[in-house]
């Protein structure tokens, strides 16, 4: 490992976000240093949305291990909220907030599974996406059923998208990206998978090319996201980026150096290439090689 790969190897944060998830930011005006104690407080108390939001924010980018942290970050989310005009706290923004600081508290956030599965059939859009996506970074297996439901074809849903469908009502990119971190590879899960490799946005494209990659390891998945490295927007890009990086696809580690994209977001790919590869998996790349495209971007 060369010193320059180690630091970044040793570098904290989650990896391969979704540019929603690296989107995620506290309000404006909120950020001033706190300490957990303070957080809590502001997570206990109802009178201010915008600290409670900053409170969920702070106790999940910090992974507490509070006591009091999964309690009081379940119960914000519960809670249900209209936005405040000026406070840039947008409606149901602590609940949001609440579901996603869960994903980042590990095996101490197990207690609130049941609410997160409860969330997955919540009228909100965004929290629905903050649910799955924090059941994909718990790797609960039983929100794969639950989730299969919502996407599959069949009777109509409140609130639900359909892969063959104009409307674009479901998160499907975030559902589609629980699955394949859930880790149920059924004929049933990929059934329902597989229309999406077919909708018309292609982020959702490579998040269901991700999912059957991650559930099956069959190349041919892989395929479809080396070309949405080709890709002419450069959102799209990033997005394949990121799939492949969660995988650990290591045979896309020349195409992900070539793609046009910020080097930083390569170098997230490519730390995942390194960390998500599975270690049953044989491959023909090594980590040294991976590592020594990291400092040649570097």
């Amino acid at each position: 490992m060369t010193p320059v790969g180690g630091e970044l190897m040793a570098a904290s944060g989650s990896l391969c976000p979704t540019p929603s998830a690296m989107a995620e930011a506290p309000p404006p005006g909120s950020g001033a240093p706190i300490t957990e104690d303070e957080a809590l407080a502001r997570l206990r108390q109802s009178d201010n949305q915008g600290d409670q939001y900053y409170a969920a924010w702070w106790l999940g980018r910090m992974r507490s291990q509070h006591p009091e942290a999964v309690p009081l970050l379940r119960h914000a989310l519960a809670q249900r909220h209209q936005g405040v005009p000026g406070s840039g706290v947008e409606h149901n923004a602590v609940a949001r907030n609440a579901a996603r600081a869960l994903g980042k508290l590990g095996a101490s956030a197990e207690a609130a599974i049941p609410d997160l599965l409860i969330t997955l059939d919540d009228e909100d859009d965004g929290l629905r996406e903050a649910a799955a996506r924090t059941l994909g970074e718990l790797g609960c297996r039983d929100a794969a059923a639950v989730i299969a439901r919502r996407l599959a074809p069949g009777p109509a849903v409140v609130g639900v998208r359909r892969a063959d469908s104009p409307r674009l009502m479901e998160p499907c990119e975030a559902m589609l990206e629980a699955l394949g971190a859930v880790g149920v590879n059924s004929p049933g899960i990929l059934a329902v998978i597989e229309p999406f490799l077919s909708h018309e946005r292609p982020l959702i494209r490579s998040a269901a090319c991700r999912a059957l990659l991650q559930l099956s390891r069959d190349p041919r998945w892989a395929e479809p996201l080396l070309e949405l490295l080709r890709h002419p927007q450069l959102q799209v890009r990033r997005a394949a980026l990121m799939d492949l990086g969660a995988v650990g696809w290591r045979p896309a580690l020349e195409p992900i150096a070539r793609t046009l994209a910020e080097n930083s977001l390569k170098l997230i790919a490519l730390r995942g290439l390194v960390e998500n590869h599975p270690i049953e998996l044989e491959s023909a790349i090594s980590t040294g090689a991976v590592l020594a495209v990291m400092d040649d971007l570097l």
